[in-house]
């Protein structure tokens, strides 16, 4: 019980889902919005899964190193399979984001901020988000395209992270998830490229299902692909030897299965 309080306090302490002020410079994709996305992918699961899963799908980790990995919890002697998401992870996937969106009027702004991104990054370091703050970048109009693409990452990549309890993942690596100082390590370290891709499907079918594009997902990919050395971080993301190009192909592949009825 102490760790849902806690969660709960920690989820009002941030902005919540509501509607974008442009004039504010502040994103209100946040907590608020991940927590509703993590219901809408649970109930969209066939009861199968669904029922090896919490109905509180995610749990929010108050640090700034981006991670998002599944997680198992014990409470009232009962087991809680969630996915852990971190305030990093949800800051950095914002801005990544934010600057696919300017991209749209701005062509090449895309590239030149995963680059600055990319520049900042060390394999150590916390994934820094060059601030965006001129004001035509923060228009009502950007900021929907902004919280759309937002939307549609936080979908995807929880959704893989759910797959890993349900398809037996989790339990598979559960012993070798955490470091001696009890760090979460990334289950794409330890995946193979068969269970990495049964993820992929399951979850896209997952997202879609809640009516959540691939758009956003292939810009954060095409994000880290673009990086020169990839940050520690980005394990938690993708694994390290996944061709991201392939990859991306195969989501839009899904995405026109699905609206043909083909995606089971």
């Amino acid at each position: 019980m102490t760790i849902r309080i806690g969660f709960v306090l920690l989820a009002l302490t941030l902005p919540g889902f509501g509607n974008v002020s442009p004039e504010s410079g502040v994103y209100t994709s946040s907590f608020g919005v991940v927590l509703r996305l993590g219901g809408e992918l649970y109930e969209a699961l066939p009861p199968k899964y669904g029922e090896q899963l919490d109905a509180q799908a995610i749990a929010l980790q108050p640090q700034d190193l981006p991670i998002v990995a599944p997680i198992a919890t014990t409470d009232e002697n009962r087991v809680l399979r969630q996915v852990s998401v971190s305030a990093g992870f949800i800051d950095m996937v914002n801005h990544i984001c934010h600057a696919k969106a300017i991209d749209r009027i701005q062509p090449g702004y895309f590239d030149h901020y995963v680059k600055n991104v990319a520049q900042l990054c060390s394999s150590n370091a916390v994934a820094p988000a060059p601030a965006i703050v001129e004001p035509r970048f923060w228009t009502l109009e950007v900021m929907n395209d902004q919280q759309s693409y937002f939307n549609q990452v936080i979908g995807l990549v929880t959704a893989i992270n759910l797959s890993h309890h349900y398809l037996g993942h989790y339990a598979k690596y559960a012993s070798r998830l955490a470091s001696a100082k009890n760090n979460l390590i990334p289950i794409n370290n330890l995946l193979t490229p068969d269970e990495w891709n049964v993820s992929v499907k399951a979850a896209a079918l997952d997202s879609l299902t809640c009516a959540l594009a691939t758009d956003g997902p292939r810009a954060l990919f095409e994000a880290i692909d673009r990086m020169p050395t990839r940050p520690s971080w980005a394990a938690y993301i993708v694994p390290r030897q996944v061709n991201i190009r392939k990859l991306n192909k195969q989501l839009v592949g899904y995405e026109k299965d699905f609206f043909h009825g083909q995606l089971r």
